[in-house]
């Protein structure tokens, strides 16, 4: 997948096989905007204040972004993308394109649907009530390997412990939870955020979720590069003291996305007016949706300045 030619150094990026939140409306790149500018406020005010855009996929959120802050914010702001493909042409200048994080972030880190491509193993339970590693073909056909063992072993007995029953599986998301804790060990002062596909302990799939995305279709996560390969979070087994995990609804809602229609009363005053909040209030609503965008998990991680989602609460009720 990251290989020259594969499926993330490809030119038409992951919009051509997939749409995320970044892509299905502006509303969520003026979200996170709106949550930088919150990060700036407990900082101080800092100049620079550092927004990294985590797996950058063509740089559309920094764009996003440093288009929906306020001048006086923009102008102190420092932008990277950290992507391992090559710069998009025409991106806006004031973003540091970068295969790595920055050494220092003071601001806000910001991966969205970065986790979930960090490979993870799976393991199945065969006939004995053993779970063993599932080993993968570069075609896609399977076989089982040697049982799980060490840290691996100890993981999924704290975050999900392998089921009894033949054929059931687990996701080992342990280079999940090293690859957040070093994120954010770049975060001298900050916040940290990481949105997902997510589960959390009580609630894990027993098939796993391992799947693969190609030209908008979910097809078989064959490993030969011609498809997205992911798998699905668990969010709670990466946060790190002071973190937690909310949905995306409750996060957006938080800060100012909603769903409401406009008042029908707006469509005499002002169409044209009516017609842009109507169709502003279905993005966000596809935002916010639940069984879809907005059951998104969001784990954020404050370091050295209180949380600036405080009022969101974890669920949505």
């Amino acid at each position: 997948m990251y290989g020259p030619g594969g499926f993330y150094r490809r030119p038409e990026g992951p919009a051509g096989h997939f749409r995320t939140s970044v892509h299905a409306s502006p509303l969520f790149a003026r979200a996170v905007a709106e949550l930088l500018c919150r990060v700036d406020e407990a900082l101080g005010r800092p100049d620079p204040l550092d927004f990294v855009d985590m797996a950058a996929g063509r740089g559309e959120l920094a764009g996003g972004v440093l288009a929906a802050l306020p001048a006086g914010v923009a102008a102190r702001t420092r932008a990277y993308a950290v992507e391992i493909a090559d710069r998009p042409a025409g991106l806006d200048h004031r973003i540091e394109w970068r295969a790595e994080l920055p050494e220092t972030v003071t601001g806000l880190l910001f991966a969205n649907e970065w986790l979930d491509n960090v490979p993870v193993d799976v393991v199945e339970t065969d006939a004995a009530g053993v779970a063993r590693r599932v080993l993968v073909r570069a075609d896609g056909t399977e076989r089982l390997g040697e049982p799980v063992a060490g840290a691996e072993a100890e993981w999924l007995a704290r975050w999900w412990p392998p089921a009894a029953e033949e054929g059931l599986r687990a996701e080992i998301g342990l280079p999940r939870d090293t690859a957040w804790a070093s994120a954010v060990s770049c975060v001298e002062r900050g916040l940290a955020v990481a949105v997902d596909y997510a589960h959390t302990v009580d609630t894990r799939p027993p098939f796993g979720t391992l799947t693969g995305f190609r030209e908008g279709r979910e097809t078989a996560p064959v490993p030969d590069g011609s498809c997205d390969i992911t798998a699905h979070v668990a969010l709670d087994a990466c946060a790190l003291p002071g973190g937690r995990v909310l949905t995306q609804r409750a996060a957006l809602r938080a800060l100012g996305v909603a769903g409401a229609r406009p008042p029908l009363s707006l469509a005499s005053t002002d169409p044209a007016a009516y017609v842009r909040a109507l169709a502003s209030a279905g993005e966000a609503a596809e935002l916010t949706a639940a069984g879809g965008l907005g059951d998104f998990g969001w784990l954020v991680q404050p370091v050295g300045i209180p949380d600036p989602l405080a009022q969101a609460s974890p669920e949505d009720h």
